[in-house]
């Protein structure tokens, strides 16, 4: 009976975005505000990616995964942001059905893809501290690249077969999503049919193709950090401890919030602080990832003072050229 209900109301074929609210005077300060975050987070992590590619001293496992992860962390906050900043812009809040599960695939696929990666991450450190003799064999260009593919493959795959599933489910009304982008749960709620199989399917998905990264991670920092309390003198202590400190850091980061924003009871009253916690792993951690990076590694500066030492240098001549 429920079944021919659902058959027998309109099918919807757009959603709406509540966002944070119906705040009209705050509309053009935020805009600027995410606009500025999203301009300095691209540039960021595109200066990272540059730099990994163009310095020659930096052509190393770790910063080969580093500048893949600035790449990733472009593509994934501009799934999110451009489409905030054009809602703010024209007051547009609607998204198609098409639209929403699109932006949910690539989300979700660069939310897998992350997790994998801060995890090749992990395991690169874990090798380089832990079993050092070995680290250039063990970690070679194969392996890397294996690495790094493998991450994006795990990530598509898992999310190809989750939101294959949630494209089939029927959507009748009310089609007003409490969030600023086209969330799981949020649109999960929204849904007419039976949800209990969804919910399964992304429990397994998740446990199949997140956990053991996450696993992964946890694993080799134990063992990183029980290595490191074992290094005799300080000084060694604290150079062992300084080549991971930034990573730890952004997973800490990354996973920190992600597990709140998922452990957090689904009530109302909640609905905010759960939207302002899913800023931190959408949109601040690939904003805070190239300063971190950046400002916490002494090859990284190096590569970005030399950089910009050849660039005014080439200005410099260029101008002195025009003038003769």
């Amino acid at each position: 009976m429920a079944d021919r209900d659902w058959k027998n109301q309109t099918a919807v074929t757009e959603f709406i975005f509540l966002g944070f609210g119906d705040f009209p005077d705050l509309k053009i300060l935020l805009f600027l505000m995410f606009l500025v975050i999203y301009i300095a987070t691209v540039t960021g992590n595109m200066l990272i990616t540059a730099l990994v590619v163009t310095d020659q001293h930096l052509h190393t496992p770790m910063y080969f995964f580093l500048g893949n992860l600035s790449c990733l962390e472009t593509c994934y906050t501009s799934t999110i942001l451009p489409r905030m900043l054009a809602s703010l812009l024209t007051g547009d809040r609607t998204i198609s059905f098409s639209g929403c599960i699109t932006q949910l695939y690539f989300f979700c696929a660069l939310a897998a893809t992350e997790c994998c990666l801060l995890a090749a991450m992990s395991y690169d450190r874990y090798l380089a501290i832990c079993k050092p003799l070995h680290y250039s064999t063990l970690m070679n260009t194969r392996f890397c690249l294996q690495l790094a593919a493998g991450s994006g493959l795990n990530g598509c795959l898992a999310t190809a077969i989750f939101v294959l599933f949630m494209s089939h489910l029927i959507f009748c009304g009310p089609n007003e999503i409490d969030h600023f982008y086209c969330d799981l749960i949020p649109l999960i709620k929204l849904s007419c049919s039976d949800t209990h199989l969804s919910i399964l399917l992304d429990f397994v998905l998740a446990c199949v193709f997140t956990l053991p990264p996450f696993l992964l991670t946890l694993t080799s920092y134990v063992c990183i950090l029980t290595t490191i309390l074992r290094i005799p003198s300080t000084t060694g202590r604290q150079k062992a401890f300084s080549t991971c400190s930034s990573h730890l850091i952004v997973v800490t980061i990354y996973y920190g919030t992600l597990m709140i924003v998922h452990v957090l009871p689904n009530h109302d009253t909640l609905n905010i602080l759960n939207k302002v916690l899913s800023l931190c792993y959408t949109v601040l951690t690939p904003l805070v990832n190239p300063l971190i990076y950046s400002l916490r590694n002494r090859d990284v500066k190096e590569a970005l003072s030399k950089a910009v030492s050849k660039y005014v240098a080439f200005t410099k001549t260029g101008r002195e050229s025009s003038i003769i």
